[in-house]
Parts: structure tokens; sequence; C-alpha cells
């Protein structure tokens, strides 16, 4: 059944209303008629079965048939802070972290970073950016699409750590030297609800200084298991470790 996040506006207690770019993929890529249904959530976590009523390429009207009680979610809300890497690197970050569960996305600019970012390009590559979590949320049957921030500097991304209960550096040099507990006891003491930042840096990783300043504002720094990662592969496993702890061990 094809899933569809419209904005909570589009909603009332009886049905909803389909337009833009959605109305024309039901009427003219689906081919879909009324009677036909389709998944809606409304941007705050509530999806339903929906049966379509009236269906054209601006406007689609369908009826709420039931609401959907199983949720996909994690039960804790991870962002993914991600030092701005090469090519197209962001963008694999951003699609296969909402498979697996990312509740945010905040790109930053990391001393190492080789890219610098262009901020006349801001606008296009935020619509590409959240297009692309907005569609792996679609495919990975999500409840929520994690929003992808503007790209932020250090010191904003510094400034954000007060609105989290975890915040969680995946540090090469950990790894380098056998850590393998900060992570697995950070983990046992999370608690459904809690917010986490797995923080990740670009291709280079971290400088020192970049990591003593988080750890004084408040991060734990840890290795994500004996191997060093790539920058794209990093949060995957911090999202994988999180999910089987929380969803899957007990």
């Amino acid at each position: 059944m094809q899933r569809y996040f419209l904005s909570n506006q589009h909603f009332n207690d009886e049905y909803v209303m389909i337009d833009g770019d959605e109305a024309r993929h039901i009427s003219r890529v689906m081919r879909m008629r009324a009677g036909d249904q389709v998944i809606c959530c409304n941007g705050e976590g509530v999806c339903f079965v929906c049966s379509l009523e009236e269906v054209s390429i601006e406007k689609v009207r369908a009826s709420l048939v039931k609401r959907i009680e199983h949720s996909a979610e994690l039960p804790v809300h991870v962002s993914l802070a991600h030092g701005l890497p090469k090519g197209d690197k962001l963008e694999l970050v951003i699609q296969k972290g909402t498979e697996l569960g990312a509740g945010g996305i905040i790109p930053f600019e990391a001393e190492r970073s080789v890219v610098k970012w262009d901020k006349k390009k801001e606008k296009k590559k935020l619509e590409r950016w959240n297009k692309i979590a907005k569609e792996a949320s679609e495919q990975s049957h999500r409840s929520l699409v994690p929003h992808v921030e503007s790209v932020h500097s250090f010191k904003e991304l510094l400034n954000r750590f007060a609105s989290y209960s975890y915040v969680i550096i995946a540090y090469e040099e950990d790894a380098k030297t056998d850590e393998k507990s900060q992570f697995r006891q950070m983990l046992e003491l999370v608690k459904p609800g809690d917010r986490l930042l797995l923080v990740t840096g670009p291709e280079g990783g971290f400088s020192d200084r970049e990591v003593q300043v988080m750890k004084e504002a408040g991060a734990i720094s840890c290795a994500f298991g004996p191997r060093i990662l790539r920058s794209e592969t990093a949060p995957f496993y911090g999202l994988s470790a999180i999910s089987y702890h929380l969803e899957l061990s007990g």
C-alpha cells in the first residue's frame, strides 16, 4: 500500500485532502481510482489507512478508514550530526540513516571537512536532502520523516548539545586503543523517550581540539567496534547498535 506524508492541515476527522506531487503520483503514476486504499501520515507520527473517493491530477479526497497503531519508530529520538563529507556521501547517510530510524540529520562543517559549504546552493540542497529523507521514510514504512537541517558551524552544533539527553561522538582513536565499554555503558542508561545526538566526523575524522571541546560540552566519545569505519558507515553502525539494544535484545 502506497504511503504519503502530508501536513496535519490536510486532515480533518473524516477525510484527508491530497494535492501537489502526491496527487499527481496517485492519479498519473499509480493510476489509482476511487475505492483504492493508501496510507497517509499527518507529520506528527499518526498514520491512517485511507480509501480514495475522488481522484484527479490536482486533488485527491480520501476517507479515513482506520488509524494504524503499529509504529516503526525507534523508542528514542536519534539525531545524526555528520561532518560534511565529499561527493554524494551525505545523501547516502540521509537515505540509509532514515531507513535505520534517524529522527533528524544535522550536517556540520568540521575542521577536516574537505567540502566547503556554498550558501548560494543551500536552498536547492536542502530541498533535495529532505526529498531523499521523505522517500526513504515512505520506503521503510516510517511514521515520521526526519528533518534535514541547514549546515551548522561547529559552534552552532555545540550549542545544540544541551537539548539532548546524551551526545555520543564516534571517535576512531578510541577504536585504536581497543576501548569497548563506553558505548555499551551509555546505551544501558538510555530510556524510551530520551533524545540522543550521534556525532560522526568527515573523511579525516575529528581533530583533537574538536573532541576535547565536545567532551567539555558534555559529549561522550566511543569506539564503534575495533575496526576503523568510513565516515558514511559510522552513523549506520551507531543506529544499528541502538536499534538492537532497544528493540531486539530485550
